[in-house]
């Protein structure tokens, strides 16, 4: 059987010691900076290197998190992360931004790169985008069933990680602006606010954006079978106690032996634990929050709990070898891979009983208090000789300290030549052209005005391509999971044979699907470009277009260019969220929704949700985007229609054609505010 690693949250140096005295087999961490939990304790870069050398000594790997959306203002500090990083000599980083991806593939190309589930991998034309791209290793959307999951280890040769006990975003992975938009605290950026477990509310149903806390690992044995290579606890938020408890149960299941469930669930849960996404059961079930009852029972389990760390757990078996003759002593240590030895004092003349191997062994096998074990032992040792005990344990605490420093060495990372690609400045049309979405084809107006009509592929006829012709593209789901894509590689065969010639995507399966297929790949703004690097980045792996980020603050846009034509988020009710476990669907029904559902915050504000298809939802903001009459910066500008009418839309466009700043409400978005 494949046997995954237990891969640990270590938000701090406890959390660290907690991880690995517990068993865990790599850990995951942060530096000052790039990383996606920036209110955990972290690591500084001194303690970044210490923290490496003491998991090395007990043969645990460690990721360092370089995970962020970064900005372009930040490529020297982040070029400041890598090399710490490297120096560290951590095992591999984990990445979201596909600039960070160039840099450490091109600067650092040993040091292994795992896509963090902030890419949003559902599909297999997803994970072989990031194989493609240069990743070593990537995380599996937390939102898959045992099934999709083992279909997409299948597709690539390189390992795929899986979350297997923490706390579930409601939104499915690299999905969410709602914190951002709502409060200027991006995810994207390591500063979730969890706007997400207030009491947002639909039909009877409170809290409906908060998951219970996933937990798997009663199904190890299952992903594991699946080809899972890496099980993956979250929580770089969490006490080291959750740690050591979620690190125990794992390495118990693992075994095949009991795990303490209740213990697990008394730590940490929001009224207790779900597996829904695993086994396809997305149902009212899967939502809970924390209740001052899951407080309370927290706070009996701690001292127990903090008592699986207190102690190292000898888990690194050694061989030794002792000599002694009338000339000295001398003990020899070796893990299997380092071979150390430690010099001794002369011998005495025994009185009585001289020094046997027995005795010796008994005495140097005292490892007690390190996290070495005795594997094996002989001795060589003269007649007739004795050593004092003092003296046989300095002998053995100096091999064991010699072999430590050895184990603790950080391999040399080598840096290879790299310098960041030089943007390249083109001028950009003014006014720029209008490009729009529309999820209906009756609500097209104005299509003389417009560049570009981007449509849902499950909308596009032949008769439409006829019509728009170049002008066209069909928009595929923003997500899309393993038993939909052939029926979509199929349509769009069927739709290419007719006439299309590009489609628009939000998520990076699109690009290896259309590349495929021979179409022209727009990128929408769920691809998350943030930087001139991950524009020119995007263009050399095909796309034709691409909108930027709807998350930075528009002097950082106005700073971007590239090869490869861009714009911006121009107008529409923006996604703030995706769902796979829709809070409409279990809390008033699908045929009471009629795919025209809303939620409501705690201060009564409606947000509507958009139904893809009853595979997935979207939640817009309540407010919608509106830019006429403001900046321009781009190549393009994109109205995102949603539930507008016809003639809203036509308003809309006009709006933009006049340069005209619209009456009712409207915001800004994220461009003028300060990303934080």
């Amino acid at each position: 059987m494949n046997r995954p690693e237990i891969l640990a949250p270590a938000g701090g140096p406890e959390q660290l010691l907690a991880a690995v005295r517990c068993g865990a087999d790599s850990v995951y961490l942060g530096a000052p900076a790039f990383n996606a939990r920036r209110a955990a304790a972290n690591f500084t870069f001194a303690q970044l290197s210490e923290a490496v050398r003491y998991c090395r000594t007990h043969g645990v790997k460690v990721y360092v998190t370089v995970n962020t959306l970064v900005l372009d203002n930040e490529m020297d500090a982040l070029a400041e992360t890598a090399d710490a990083i490297a120096a560290a000599g951590a095992d591999a980083v984990i990445l979201q931004d596909m600039a960070a991806l160039r840099l450490f593939a091109e600067k650092y190309p040993s040091l292994r790169r795992v896509a963090s589930t902030q890419t949003a991998v559902h599909n297999t034309d997803g994970a072989r985008f990031l194989q493609d791209a240069g990743f070593d290793g990537f995380v599996l959307a937390r939102e898959l069933t045992l099934a999709e999951m083992e279909k997409i280890c299948a597709a690539v040769s390189i390992p795929a990680e899986a979350f297997v006990h923490g706390a579930h975003c409601m939104s499915l992975s690299g999905a969410c602006a709602l914190s951002a938009m709502l409060g200027g605290r991006s995810g994207d950026r390591g500063l979730c606010a969890q706007p997400c477990r207030l009491d947002w509310r639909c039909g009877g149903g409170d809290h409906v954006l908060s998951l219970k806390d996933m937990s798997l690992i009663g199904r190890i044995r299952a992903l594991a079978d699946a080809g899972v290579s890496a099980l993956k606890i979250e929580g770089r938020m969490k006490r080291p106690e959750y740690v050591a408890a979620a690190v125990t149960a794992c390495v118990n299941a693992r075994a095949g032996r009991p795990y303490d469930e209740a213990g697990l669930a008394a730590v940490f849960s929001r009224s207790g634990f779900t597996d829904g996404y695993l086994t396809g059961k997305r149902d009212k079930s899967m939502f809970g929050y924390r209740t001052r009852e899951d407080v309370t029972a927290a706070a009996e389990k701690l001292p127990a709990l903090a008592a699986l760390y207190r102690k190292e757990t000898p888990r690194v078996p050694v061989d030794m070898a002792f000599s002694m003759d009338r000339t000295g002593s001398r003990l020899t240590v070796s893990d299997g891979t380092h071979t150390v030895a430690a010099e001794g004092p002369a011998p005495e003349a025994a009185r009585t009983r001289p020094l046997d191997p027995d005795r010796a062994g008994e005495s140097l096998s005292r490892t007690g208090g390190t996290q070495y074990y005795v594997n094996s032992f002989r001795a060589d040792i003269a007649p007739g000789l004795t050593l004092p005990a003092a003296a046989l344990n300095g002998l053995r605490r100096a091999a064991l300290a010699e072999l430590e420093a050895v184990r603790g060495q950080a391999p040399v990372t080598e840096a290879m030549p790299y310098a960041p690609r030089v943007p390249v400045r083109r001028a950009h049309p003014s006014p720029s052209p209008l490009w729009a979405r529309f999820p209906d084809p009756a609500q097209i107006v104005r299509d003389q005005a417009l560049e570009r009509i981007i449509l849902p592929v499950e909308t596009v006829t032949a008769g439409l391509i006829a019509r728009y012709r170049d002008a066209l593209a069909a928009a595929l789901p923003a997500v899309a999971f393993p038993a939909d894509e052939d029926p979509l590689e199929a349509r769009l065969t069927a739709l290419r044979d007719a006439g299309l010639r590009a489609v628009w995507t939000e998520n990076v399966y699109g690009l290896e699907l259309g590349r495929r297929l021979g179409l022209a790949v727009y990128g929408g703004f769920g691809l998350n470009a943030a930087n001139c690097q991950a524009l020119d980045f995007f263009a050399s792996r095909g796309l034709a277009a691409v909108t930027v980020s709807f998350q930075l603050p528009m002097k950082r846009i106005k700073a971007m260019d590239g090869p490869v034509p861009w714009g911006i988020a121009a107008y529409g009710y923006l996604p703030l969220m995706r769902f796979r476990a829709c809070p409409v669907r279990v809390n008033i029904g699908c045929e009471k929704c009629g795919g025209r559902g809303c939620l409501t915050d705690r201060r009564g504000t409606a947000f509507p949700v958009e139904c893809g298809e009853k595979k997935y939802a979207t939640l817009l903001n309540s407010v919608p985007l509106h830019m006429a009459g403001r900046d321009d910066p781009g190549d393009f500008r994109l109205l995102w229609f949603t539930r507008e009418t016809r003639p809203q839309c036509g308003a809309v466009i006009e709006d933009f054609l006049l340069d005209r700043a619209p009456a009712g409400p409207r915001t800004g978005g994220l461009y003028y505010r300060q990303l934080l």
